[in-house]
């Protein structure tokens, strides 16, 4: 059961290791996750089972068919769409985030279209070295989570 209501959606992502990593980040913190489809690979793939361990039975994952059905999804919940790009030029560290908001990555190829652009509520980046164009998919949705859920004051277990 999610200890957040921030979610993480993935839009149409490529790489069967980094959507299980981001699967077993979001089952360790109560964080629910969105696959937008189609997706690169099959969730049965090895790869994603061999990232998310025995965690993806914990995780709060909800497959949507299409961009289209995402967005009809969201717009019935009122959540705010806040899309990580290297486009963007607010860094994730200056952005005030909402304990109900949706943190959106795009492909690992690709990124997301332009369509996608227009309807985020903000667009965020992580401030990089110049000549570097980006970081691993995982690791960036570990960073912005991570920013997210210590504004939203999120505790998770304090057991050691």
């Amino acid at each position: 059961m999610p200890s957040s209501s921030l979610r993480i959606a993935l839009y149409q992502p490529d790489i069967a290791g980094n959507t299980g990593t981001i699967l077993r980040l979001a089952a360790c913190l109560g964080l629910s996750v969105d696959l937008i489809e189609p997706a690169g690979f099959a969730l049965s793939d090895r790869n994603l089972k061999r990232a998310g361990l025995d965690y993806l039975a914990s995780v709060v994952l909800t497959r949507h068919a299409s961009w289209q059905a995402f967005e009809a999804w969201r717009a019935e919940t009122g959540r705010r769409l806040i899309l990580a790009s290297t486009k963007a030029a607010l860094p994730y560290t200056q952005h005030a985030f909402a304990d109900s908001d949706i943190l959106i990555f795009g492909r690992e190829s690709a990124g997301v279209p332009d369509s996608v652009h227009a309807v985020a509520d903000a667009r965020i980046l992580i401030p990089m070295v110049e000549g570097q164009r980006s970081l691993n998919l995982a690791m960036s949705v570990a960073m912005i989570a991570g920013e997210a859920l210590r504004q939203t004051q999120w505790v998770g277990h304090a057991g050691g």
